[in-house]
């Protein structure tokens, strides 16, 4: 069993560092850019792939990092073998378990046989794979695969454990903030200078486009991954921020000023 303090210092001071810049981040589209760049870092990994929707032998997009920045291209047959990635694709769609986990770790012996195994010896130099799936049970597995030369121990398997919460508010804010940004565009100027304009934080920003949708502090916080306590502190601070004292007047003030697409 693995403790917080069996991750050392610098891997937390790392987490909370990529946590405040992508708290900040106003631009939905650098939100996975930001996040992939960090993550072989904090939890060890030389290379890293994000999954973004379906896979198959043939066909889906291998995006990939490193700690120094994009990476290489992957040749037809690595990149076959990745898409199926063996064990984890099986692990994942057998038991819905969408915690992080290693192929070392979930067939020890048929990973270090496997033809997976040899294609990213070769073209990373990796012993083990991670996957950091995002906590979501139904539909295709989509996260990231982390690999590294001698393998994951525990202490990168808790940091990859304590990330996950992050990795997902990370895809509801990026979602969030796709779509505000698309309907709060009809509006005018950019909506990105005008949200910054009134004082609003990306996260506000989001909670306000949610409020907007009429959902509750429990949906917005499962849509955001946080927790209605904090929901409802986000929505304290758009009040104050915007001069209103409830739900219906912040949306059409947001509207009034730009901030939200017009009703409809």
């Amino acid at each position: 069993m693995v403790t917080a303090s069996a991750v050392a210092a610098p891997e937390w001071e790392r987490m909370l560092d990529l946590a405040v810049a992508v708290l900040h981040e106003r631009d939905p589209d650098r939100l996975w850019p930001l996040l992939a760049a960090q993550l072989p870092r904090v939890c060890g990994g030389d290379v890293l792939i994000r999954k973004a929707g379906e896979w198959s032998a043939e066909a889906g997009a291998l995006l990939v990092a490193t700690a120094e920045g994009p990476g290489a291209g992957i040749d037809e047959e690595t990149g076959a073998a990745i898409r199926r990635c063996y064990p984890l694709a099986d692990h994942y769609v057998a038991t819905r378990d969408r915690m992080p986990a290693t192929a070392r770790g979930i067939a020890p012996a048929g990973w270090r046989r496997s033809e997976t195994a040899r294609l990213v010896r070769r073209a990373f130099g990796a012993g083990d794979v991670m996957g950091l799936p995002l906590p979501v049970p139904t539909g295709p597995v989509t996260g990231f695969l982390l690999f590294r030369a001698g393998g994951f121990d525990d202490a990168h398997l808790e940091c990859a454990r304590r990330l996950q919460p992050l990795v997902a508010g990370v895809a509801g804010q990026r979602e969030v903030l796709d779509g505000w940004r698309a309907s709060a565009s009809r509006a005018g100027a950019e909506p990105a200078e005008r949200a910054a304009a009134h004082g609003l934080t990306p996260r506000e920003t989001a909670v306000l486009a949610l409020l907007a949708e009429a959902l509750t502090a429990a949906a917005i916080g499962r849509r955001l991954g946080i927790s209605r306590r904090t929901v409802h502190k986000h929505v304290e601070n758009l009040y104050r921020k915007l001069g209103t004292r409830d739900r219906m007047e912040t949306v059409l003030r947001a509207q009034a000023h730009g901030l939200l697409g017009p009703p409809g």
